[in-house]
């Protein structure tokens, strides 16, 4: 640990940066200052003269006489011990006295002595020098550093390699990245060579292994930055194997034809896909009966999210909604590799099925003025905006339960325009119940979300777009779609028996929006062994927004290469849908 914080700080006395104060010679050490004002303590690092590292803890309200004190003693006691060491007659034995302690001092950037009793929050200023005898320090305060750095397991050429990147008081934007491959084995050398990247990609975030380096092992160096030419002790990582052989072509390299740049500034780019969570992949139910036909290694989700992201990424949309997504995956995997394209990401989790939802959007052209998540079954109970409907369900209490037991969630996120502030954007995501004879449930679970989404879209901001995006499970011909696509569904409609006479629960249902599917009623959506439909749409306010582009579903040919989804060359059994909207 101590050797660790040695070259840490060693790195640090390496750096250039700040002011002197009035002193012959600029200092050769860093003293390293952590101090965040939501917390009440700071922490102090730096290596004594005597070469003890120090680590320590100090309250940001105390004066700082008491800090510089406790320095003062621990240099003495370091001094004490080398000379013990070192066998040299001293001129008294045991602890440190007080005659024996060093003087110790901070001075401000100009040159001038901090009191004593200035708080230690406010003494220790980045810049400032720290005099402890005859040693100077430089005040490093809150210097850049890595938290985390992290290299998804899985490795595949022709795939982008996305590391995990967590930093304090620095962004990984700013940061400085090295890639270097393992040079392959000639003799019997010790340990792994490596060499650096030459090609542009090599001083990237994200690299994208190419075919020659299949089979071996990648390592990231990567030195944390503020952005204002400040940055920290570099950290590497190495890929805990080699780079594998992709696929070959995939479902979605002939769509990546249609989005190779982000559309302009007047257009939005959506996207809707339910990317398969783990939870339901790895069972051993879809293993053997719903997915008996896909390899199981094309089933592991560190495979498949090689797959997603090169799919993602190649869309270059300014708006994705996601459903079924892992928590990790979502913390671990989707939200790194989006942010180095430019996508900030917000998530809902289904608390009991530990996967939910995930909206990202744009950075340069979005910014999120708030959020508005709600769980079906919570909203229904509690909230006043679903009273009427709360009190017709209370009839048919066999449904009303059903649907109180469901974990469906709804993810609403209002954006504006980072261009055109006057552009702003109501977004929802949802997943809705799965069961096939659930569309009564569905129903009313629809109801709840378009109330909501009344209440943001017409009351908190008046008269916004909407794009609802998300995994209906509803066919075209189902209740669900007519009611979201007409604004109303009649109480004696067929899908309000769709469990049986015994869970009828008939109630006229109306909504004010004007909503289209923007990318029509495709022959299917989800395709897998024993069911293809149409279950997934993107919804818009065909009041405000237009149709500029539905990007073309993978051919019936590509999607049943190896026989149904998903498979080796598509990461879900969901097809996503992308289309160019623009405002009218």
């Amino acid at each position: 640990m101590w050797r660790g914080l040695r070259a840490a700080l060693g790195w640090l006395s390496r750096l250039g940066g700040g002011g002197a104060p009035p002193a012959v010679m600029e200092p050769a050490e860093r003293a390293v200052v952590r101090c965040v004002p939501s917390e009440p303590k700071l922490s102090l690092q730096l290596v004594l003269p005597d070469g003890s590292a120090r680590h320590m803890q100090r309250d940001q309200a105390e004066p700082l006489g008491r800090a510089l004190a406790r320095i003062a003693t621990n240099a003495a006691k370091g001094r004490a011990k080398a000379g013990k060491k070192s066998k040299k007659p001293r001129a008294e034995d045991g602890e440190a006295g007080e005659a024996e302690l060093p003087e110790v001092r901070l001075f401000s950037r100009d040159g001038r002595a901090v009191s004593e009793e200035v708080p230690n929050a406010a003494a220790w200023q980045d810049g400032a020098v720290l005099q402890v005898g005859a040693a100077r320090y430089r005040v490093e305060r809150n210097p850049p550093a890595l938290t985390e750095l992290r290299l998804p397991r899985s490795l595949l050429a022709g795939f982008p390699v996305c590391p995990k990147v967590s930093a304090e008081f620095a962004a990984p934007q700013h940061c400085l990245f090295r890639w270097y491959r393992e040079r392959r084995a000639e003799g019997g050398g010790e340990g792994p060579a490596w060499e650096e990247e030459r090609e542009p990609e090599g001083g990237e975030r994200v690299f994208t292994p190419s075919n020659a380096l299949v089979g071996l092992r990648l390592k990231l160096r990567c030195t944390p930055g503020d952005g204002a030419r400040r940055f920290g002790p570099p950290r590497e990582v190495e890929s805990s194997g080699p780079v594998e052989a992709g696929p070959g072509a995939c479902t979605f390299d002939a769509r990546h034809l249609y989005t190779r740049k982000v559309c302009g500034r007047g257009s939005v780019r959506a996207v809707s896909y339910n990317i398969l969570a783990d939870a339901y992949a790895q069972t051993e139910f879809s293993r053997t009966v719903l997915y008996p036909y896909c390899a199981p290694y094309a089933l592991e989700v560190d495979y498949r999210q090689n797959l997603l992201k090169k799919e993602l990424a190649g869309y270059n949309a300014d708006l994705v909604c996601l459903q079924e997504v892992d928590k990790s995956v979502f913390a671990d995997s989707l939200a790194p590799a989006l942010d180095a394209f430019g996508l900030e990401g917000l998530f809902k989790i289904k608390e009991k099925q530990h996967e939910g939802l995930a909206t990202f959007y744009r950075r340069d052209k979005f910014s999120l003025l708030s959020q508005h998540d709600i769980v079906f079954s919570e909203a229904l109970l509690s909230e006043p905006l679903h009273a009427e409907l709360r009190d017709k369900l209370g009839r048919y209490p066999v449904v009303r339960d059903k649907v109180l037991q469901r974990s469906s969630v709804l993810q609403v996120s209002v954006l504006q325009s980072e261009t055109d502030p006057s552009r702003k954007l109501c977004v929802a995501n949802t997943h809705l119940y799965w069961h096939p004879k659930g569309g009564n449930i569905r129903l009313i679970q629809i109801a709840v979300a378009l109330s909501h989404i009344k209440h943001v879209a017409c009351d908190l901001y008046p008269n916004i777009p909407v794009i609802f995006c998300g995994d209906f499970n509803s066919t075209p011909s189902s209740g669900t779609y007519g009611f979201i696509n007409t604004g109303g569904i009649a109480e004696d409609h067929e899908d309000w028996a769709s469990n049986g006479e015994e869970e009828r629960c008939n109630m006229p249902l109306s909504h004010p929006f004007q909503l289209q599917s923007a990318c029509g009623e495709p022959a299917y959506t989800n395709y897998v062994g024993g069911f293809y439909g149409c279950l997934d749409y993107i919804f818009i306010d065909k009041n405000a927004l237009e149709v500029e582009q539905v990007i073309p579903l993978p051919s019936h040919e590509e999607v049943t290469t190896h026989q149904a989804l998903p498979s080796v060359s598509h990461p879900s059994d969901h097809i996503a849908l992308i289309c160019d909207l623009k405002w009218k």
